[in-house]
């Protein structure tokens, strides 16, 4: 390199009190910072092109050992990436009772098909709701808290298939994706289910998860919470054995299957644990609650928004060429740092592109890659939210680095994201019933 560039030293969840000193090749200090033990230090710095060293100094032992981390400097990004300009939100619909997704079904009709909580979906076709819901299984759904009709997702080929998915929590708690059948174009038969998997919830109501998306491969994602209660007792998001707290990724559309198959590609296929017990439906693991995923519709990367715990909000980030199998932490880490003062080895943890702390909001909600064509100057970058706080980031990647920007601070409760047929953005509003797009 012949240029000065920008740097990012991460030092992430420390053992130990320490000093930490950056040196040049002549061993020529720096940087010193210092940095506390279970807590991470972040460094930004601009350096001129070379090798560099981290010299970790522990400040609460005795004795004098010094303990030396030598690590060859790599530029982040050679250049800051501009500001991203003012955004606004425009309305385009009113009227939903809790809506908590929306979605189009690229079927070249350009509606938007929006999912209230309590069981109904409705649909939003050139700015008017259409009277009839397009699907109604209130009778069957229980939408008490975090529990509902949480998403659809129409697979490829959907004009032609005429028939689609929901992820819902039934009567006893436990959380299901079914397919249904259209009888016309804008209303779907409720006695055409047919259940495609049940995911059994037997002790919280809360940590449902609740997105299914289809990647640009033809598979079904499904995001599924850790089960719930505090600090996920059950340590399900680690277990291997256990669907929850996973993104898990299966064949629906095999014609010789009912229900589902197990593509052959998918991460612990033939995989053994010391009981001998792994999901083959595991395609990522370690999450607490992935609320809202979604796939960049150009590259096919994977954003995984994934709700914290006490202190911290995250954004997990999977490239589209990953043949999956990530683990991102939870519950030995919250964002970046250790939760809980865990001390389990965190070698081959995949951490966030972004995180954010309880003094900026609550509750992540990821959206989408822009990918429209109308504004330009948002083309490529990563939008998500927070449903307590109403504010909207956007994210860009810049070479290995990944740029956030606070954009806008709405009044909303920011429930979900969706994406029209021309890649424009939408978000919905919990309390208002509200449908906004991004706009500049």
């Amino acid at each position: 390199m012949g240029d000065r560039s920008q740097f990012s030293l991460a030092l992430i969840n420390l053992t130990a009190d320490a000093k930490v000193q950056l040196l040049n090749r002549s061993d020529s200090l720096i940087r010193t910072a210092t940095g506390e033990s279970g807590k991470s230090k972040f460094l930004n710095l601009t350096l001129e092109p070379g090798t560099y060293y981290v010299r970790v100094i522990p400040t609460r032992l005795t004795s004098k050992t010094r303990y030396t981390l030598n690590l060859a400097a790599t530029p982040l990004s050679s250049e800051p990436l501009p500001a991203l300009p003012a955004i606004n939100l425009a309305s385009r619909a009113s009227g939903f009772n809790k809506p908590v997704h929306i979605t189009s079904a690229k079927d070249g009709s350009n509606r938007l098909f929006v999912v209230e909580q309590d069981g109904r979906i409705r649909i939003l076709q050139n700015g008017t709701v259409l009277n009839t819901p397009f699907l109604d299984i209130a009778d069957r759904v229980r939408s008490a808290g975090e529990e509902g009709l949480l998403s659809v997702a129409f697979p490829p080929d959907y004009a032609r298939k005429g028939y689609f998915y929901v992820y819902y929590t039934n009567s006893a708690g436990n959380n299901v994706v079914s397919r249904f059948r259209t009888t016309n174009t804008n209303v779907a038969a409720p006695n055409s289910e047919q259940v495609i998997l049940t995911l059994n919830h037997p002790t919280f109501a809360n940590h449902n998860g609740g997105q299914l998306a289809f990647g640009l491969d033809g598979y079904l994602y499904i995001g599924t919470g850790d089960g719930g209660g505090g600090g996920d007792p059950n340590n399900n998001a680690q277990n291997p054995n256990s669907l929850l707290g996973k993104i898990l990724r299966i064949d629906v559309e095999s014609p010789d299957t009912a229900t589902y198959t197990i593509p052959t590609t998918n991460p612990f296929v033939g995989a053994k644990d010391l009981q001998n017990r792994v999901r083959d439906e595991i395609w990522a693991l370690g999450l607490r609650n992935p609320w809202r995923f979604s796939f960049d519709r150009q590259t096919n990367d994977l954003f995984i928004a994934d709700v914290g715990q006490n202190a911290y909000e995250e954004v997990n980030f999977q490239v589209g060429s990953s043949t999956g199998g990530e683990n991102y932490g939870w519950r030995v880490l919250e964002g970046v740092h250790r939760f809980n003062n865990s001390t389990e080895d965190i070698t081959g943890f995949v951490l966030p592109i972004a995180e954010y702390d309880h003094s900026q909001g609550e509750s992540v909600t990821g959206g989408f890659v822009y990918r429209g064509t109308t504004e330009s100057a948002l083309r490529g970058v990563y939008f998500y939210g927070d449903f307590i706080s109403g504010k909207l980031w956007g994210v860009r990647q810049n070479g290995s680095q990944w740029t956030n920007q606070l954009l806008l601070e709405s009044p909303y409760l920011i429930s979900s994201f969706g994406e029209d047929e021309q890649g424009n953005l939408y978000l919905t509003d919990y309390a208002g019933g509200g449908v906004y797009q991004i706009t500049t």
